[in-house]
């Protein structure tokens, strides 16, 4: 049987773990801050005159000409043909990064506009009918449709993942370890789904709700090494309740191949910039993991931290947050303590300057759901559409 750590025991890595973080650390060379980094956007597609979720996505798909990269394609089916994915190339620089998005957010909108409809970067449906939109035709996803219907009819979300590349699996379950208390942070950060089905949900991220609710799902747990780590997913994998790694939906998790760390807590977001901004916390955190060597791990009660995260989707920025240490403080007073551990990996890579900018924007105008409500606001749930879709192809 696989061991659980005991979250009131001294939370110190395996030594063989401490030492693999000290040399992944010690033998960066300077750049452990500026790893490559691969960046991939859901997005809904919007009926041009209703605002409804439109199952357009094949079409959309053959009309954005966008060409495979490496071994993997730009852009990719999802689960509703309401969605449509893309991924970037591997980028070292931020600007790498926002570059890339923008020219595939504008390749779909483009695309989007020539069937009628358009490129919406919210991580919900502002507007949505009671019927799902059709299901993409691939057996993976038919068979979520027939096992899980309701919840699969409900999937109508987007997300954001930062994909980080580390030395070795061995590393990236220390990583995994190491930043699972901060992202519910990142959750608050990253929040831009208020909206379900015409209503106002309450939640600054619906979407992290939605997300939750699958059997393996939420904040990722502790693991005593690469050894339980890859006992824990066997089990899964055995009891048949998942039938493959891609059902592992953690918020953070490693790649089939251990050598990224894939962090999937963030809503899409509305603008590039943003997702830029978040590509940078996400990164400077793996870096800060690993350059923090042997210090001991904070412990943290899994109810704590499933309760740091639903709060964090609650409020966003708009209300307190738990900080890891567990104490309910002011967003803004978390939000620093963030800042303050990721500063020297932000230098060291020089994204200290966008990142800081892009967060004084944050704090000036809000998150992407706080947008979202001031233009309901002013208008009507339209005109959250009107917002959302002139967003996200905004330069």
């Amino acid at each position: 049987m696989a061991t659980t750590h005991d979250p009131a025991a001294p939370a110190r890595l395996p030594e063989s773990e401490q030492d693999t973080l000290v040399r992944a650390g010690g033998n960066s060379g300077g750049t452990v801050s500026r790893v490559p980094v691969t960046v991939k956007e859901e997005y809904l597609l919007l009926d041009a005159a209703t605002g409804l979720p439109a199952p357009q996505a094949d079409q959309v798909r053959g009309a954005a000409g966008l060409e495979p990269i490496a071994e993997e394609a730009e852009i990719r089916a999802q689960l509703t043909q309401a969605q449509i994915e893309v991924a970037t190339p591997e980028c070292v620089d931020l600007d790498e990064v926002g570059g890339h998005l923008l020219r595939l957010r504008h390749a779909l909108g483009r695309a989007a506009e020539s069937r009628g409809c358009r490129l919406a970067a919210s991580a919900t449906p502002p507007l949505k009918e009671e019927d799902p939109p059709p299901v993409t035709n691939l057996p993976r996803y038919h068979a979520v449709r027939a096992t899980s219907t309701q919840l699969a009819s409900e999937q109508l979300v987007c997300g954001m993942q930062v994909d980080v590349s580390v030395p070795d699996p061995e590393v990236a379950v220390a990583v995994l370890n190491r930043i699972r208390l901060w992202l519910p942070v990142v959750v608050a950060v990253a929040a831009n789904s208020p909206f379900w089905a015409g209503q106002n949900t309450g939640f600054a991220s619906w979407r992290t709700v939605v997300s939750g609710r699958w059997p393996v799902s939420g904040p990722s747990p502790y693991f005593d090494g690469l050894a339980d780590h890859e006992q824990r997913v066997q089990q899964l994998l055995s009891c048949g309740v998942i039938t493959d790694l891609g059902q592992i939906y953690w918020q953070a998790r490693l790649s089939s191949r251990g050598t990224t760390v894939e962090v999937r807590c963030p809503d899409v977001q509305l603008r590039a910039d943003e997702a830029v901004m978040i590509t940078g916390i996400v990164r400077a955190l793996v870096a800060t993991a690993i350059m923090d060597g042997g210090a001991p791990v904070q412990p943290c009660p899994p109810e704590l931290l499933q309760a740091m995260n639903w709060n964090a989707a609650l409020h966003g920025l708009g209300g307190s947050l738990v900080d890891p240490g567990g104490r309910l403080r002011s967003a803004g007073d978390v939000l620093s303590q963030l800042m303050d551990r990721i500063t020297p990996a932000l230098l060291e890579a020089g994204d200290s300057r966008e990142v800081a900018a892009l967060m004084h924007r944050l704090l000036q105008e809000g998150t992407a759901a706080d947008r979202q409500r001031r233009a309901f606001a002013d208008g009507d749930m339209r005109a959250v559409t009107d917002m959302i879709i002139a967003e996200t192809t905004a330069d």
